[in-house]
């Protein structure tokens, strides 16, 4: 791949393109050269940025796209990628021309850029994100029916990635950064290692240029000696495997050093230099058969000492995208070395993933191999567009495990995921009726971090109760859309109750008005679909109030209007005397978390919204009233932020603090560091209650490590 980009780069003429395109493609069949001919036609009169004909591109993600894949159709769809979509021709002639699965595709390419922002409805004001995420979107389904879309689309980025330079600094980094937020991720998911990490390397250039320049510098100055390394190793490697009895052609080792960006996340996780980086090198061992990834195995462990810890077997457990290998990290004379050992069938699929059942064989995708069911679980759809995104993605670019049912089923998690996750694996149902589980025979958890191998046997319960707040613990989009789903029922429920419970306390005090005459009043009122908002929402509150008062004019006596008492941290609005505040020790609230408040005898006791407690209480038409945070008390939290190691950072985190309008209270800068990386505490005080809205803000400018909040609603200021 990295030849073909090297020779795509220096490609300035359309001749040179089709001569290319024809050395990755040399069974044209005619079909080919009349989309060739179309493609030329219908961009006839277009120029790129660069000033070259614009079919060059086309003709240059055909050729790429050649390469992952034999697919004829792709590579037509490819040349014709942009026909439909810049050129008068319509979707039913290239039917006509090609047929329907070429047309399928073509479509397909293009709803990717047309399908209207007005469908996706973004509720966020960061337009970066609003923009990654519709596109992530629409990648993902608009290519549901026919995966090669997304194949296409890829090779389509790698080739723009390769003309970025002509583009003005800023659209340069927004395309980097959208590269690698959403097309890197799918590559991965895709198992196509190949684009994946060409995407990487490409995008890091231009969005951290000077640590891509750093990563450059030293492995350029420590070249020789790396090599020298890397050639000593695999020889060493090449004339063990003879020993052992493998002769020429029945095995293939090879050595690389490792992508920039792979070495830029390894620094970054751990906060070290590149001079601390252990394992720069990795080794590739190719083999036949699969019994022989374990006699390979067996006789490099005989001979050098493993890392134990890092050894992953992909190939008895592959992961969900077909990836399958034996990672093995050894030590040798010269230091830490990675190899994977893999069939030449393997790496086949671990090069090119899903395109390798149309690269390697004949025909349209086998579906039976094609492991579809992660694309196929992303069609759900949420109010936010970046909530889609943000759990969709994390899905896909994460590390996996393989998870065991009693009766061998074997279910894909990401790293670190916990019994819920699993439960939700299974079915929805079971994730909602979990209560417990045996992980291999022993009782756990549902919040339990499962390993690698682990069998697990789900308890269900038809009494059992989501909590919410294990919505941060779970991993997947599956088990956090379970809980949300379930939460924001029980959330709507509450707001409901509590909501008649505070009329019927106003109704008290000035007529004989009964709860169901109230349910009666708010299903017929305009406020009906809303009514769950008057427990937040001030201004709804006095509304209803207004209209409680004229629909029943006749009914009531003198009402007193309601009050606003400002008592402790809060705002509480009733037509009854409030002397005092309290709270039930049940639940114990944050400040910025969702309350309510029941009153008895001029006192009003504050829970959790979400407390087993209150939701007894409001399911038995206690008294409450309207209650919310006071504005004025501002929230303190703590942040732990990672910054570059470099002059003026400090100055720039502060300024950029200023503006989100977050007072610094105390500041302690390098409580831990490395060469590119340092680590700053700040304890700081804002407005914003809501600690999650908070955490989503400052993520945008900031890679946040922790934040906590440090205000406890029982402590008085």
């Amino acid at each position: 791949m990295e030849a073909l980009l090297e020779k795509a780069r220096n490609i300035s003429t359309i001749e040179e393109a089709e001569e290319l395109l024809c050395f990755y493609h040399p069974t044209p069949s005619s079909s080919f050269y009349r989309a060739l001919e179309l493609a030329k036609k219908a961009h006839a009169s277009q120029k790129r940025k660069s000033g070259e004909p614009y079919v060059i591109h086309p003709i240059l993600v055909a050729t790429i796209t050649a390469l992952v894949s034999n697919d004829e159709a792709m590579i037509i769809s490819a040349l014709l990628h942009d026909v439909v979509e810049d050129t008068e021709y319509e979707i039913e002639e290239i039917e006509e021309l090609f047929g329907e699965d070429v047309e399928h595709m073509v479509e397909g390419l293009t709803k990717i850029d047309n399908i209207r922002e007005v469908e996706l409805i973004p509720s966020s004001s960061d337009e970066k994100l609003i923009s990654s995420a519709l596109t992530f979107r629409k990648m993902l389904l608009s290519s549901i029916e026919d995966i090669r879309v997304l194949v296409v689309k890829l090779c389509d980025r790698l080739h723009n990635m390769l003309t970025l330079d002509a583009l003005p600094k800023d659209k340069q980094q927004r395309i980097a950064e959208e590269t690698m937020v959403v097309y890197a991720p799918v590559a991965h998911r895709l198992g196509i290692s190949q684009i994946k990490n060409l995407l990487q390397d490409i995008s890091f250039s231009y969005i951290y240029p000077d640590a891509y320049a750093y990563i450059e510098n030293y492995l350029n100055t420590n070249s020789q000696n790396l090599h020298l390394k890397l050639n000593d190793f695999v020889a060493n490697i090449t004339n063990l495997l003879r020993e052992y009895g493998y002769a020429e052609g029945q095995f293939e080792v090879f050595g690389r050093v490792k992508h920039y960006y792979s070495i830029y996340q390894k620094m970054q996780r751990k906060g070290i230099g590149i001079d601390e980086v252990l394992d720069l090198i990795a080794i590739r061992i190719l083999i036949k058969e699969d019994i022989d990834c374990y006699k390979v195995l067996g006789a490099l462990h005989l001979n050098y000492k493993p890392i134990i810890s890092r050894f992953k077997d992909y190939v008895t457990l592959p992961k969900e995208n077909g990836y399958s290998t034996i990672h093995t990290t050894l030590f040798n004379d010269s230091g830490i070395v990675e190899v994977q050992i893999r069939t030449f069938e393997m790496h086949k699929t671990a090069e090119y993933g899903v395109a390798a059942h149309w690269r390697y064989k004949d025909g349209r995708q086998n579906k039976s191999k094609v492991n579809l069911e992660w694309l196929e679980s992303l069609q759900y759809q949420n109010d936010s567009v970046e909530e889609f995104y943000a759990l969709a993605k994390g899905d896909l670019f994460v590390d996996d495990i393989s998870v065991f049912s009693p009766d061998g089923d074997n279910y894909t998690l990401p790293r670190e995921s916990v019994v819920l996750d699993f439960a939700y694996a299974i079915h929805s149902e079971i994730g909602d009726q979990a209560v417990s589980a045996l992980v291999n025979k022993r009782k756990a958890s549902l919040l339990t971090t499962l390993k690698n191998g682990d069998i697990v046997r789900i308890i269900t319960s038809e009494n059992a109760k989501v909590h919410c707040s294990w919505y941060d613990n779970v991993k997947t989009s599956r088990a956090k859309e379970g809980i949300r789903s379930a939460c924001n029922q029980k959330l709507k429920l509450s707001d409901q109750m509590a909501s008649k419970n505070i009329l019927t306390l106003f109704a008290s005090e000035c007529s004989d008005i009964t709860y169901p005459e109230i349910e009666a009043l708010l299903s017929e009122s305009k406020f009906h679909e809303n009514v769950y908002k008057l427990t937040s929402n001030s201004e709804m509150y006095r509304e209803v109030i207004s209209e409680f008062r004229s629909k029943f004019s006749e009914r009531t006596v003198a009402c007193k209007t309601p009050q606003e008492f400002i008592l402790e941290h809060f705002k509480l609005i009733s037509n009854k005397e409030i002397k005092k505040v309290e709270f039930d020790y049940c639940c114990h609230p944050k400040t910025g978390d969702e309350i309510v408040g029941f009153y008895e005898n001029e006192e009003v006791v504050i829970h959790h919204k979400l407390c087993r407690e209150a939701y007894k209480k409001m399911k038995a038409k206690e008294p409450m009233v309207f209650v919310a945070w006071k504005d004025a008390i501002a929230a303190r939290y703590q942040l732990i932020i990672a910054l570059q190691n470099r002059q003026g950072i400090l100055a720039d985190l502060l300024a950029k603090l200023a503006k989100l309008d977050l007072n610094v209270l105390n500041i302690e800068l390098g409580i831990q560091s490395s060469d590119s990386a340092e680590f700053c505490k700040l304890e700081v005080e804002t407005k914003e209650k809501n600690l999650k809205k908070l955490e989503e803000k400052l993520s945008k400018k900031f890679k946040l490590i922790e934040i906590i909040s440090l205000d406890d609603a029982y402590s008085k200021k």
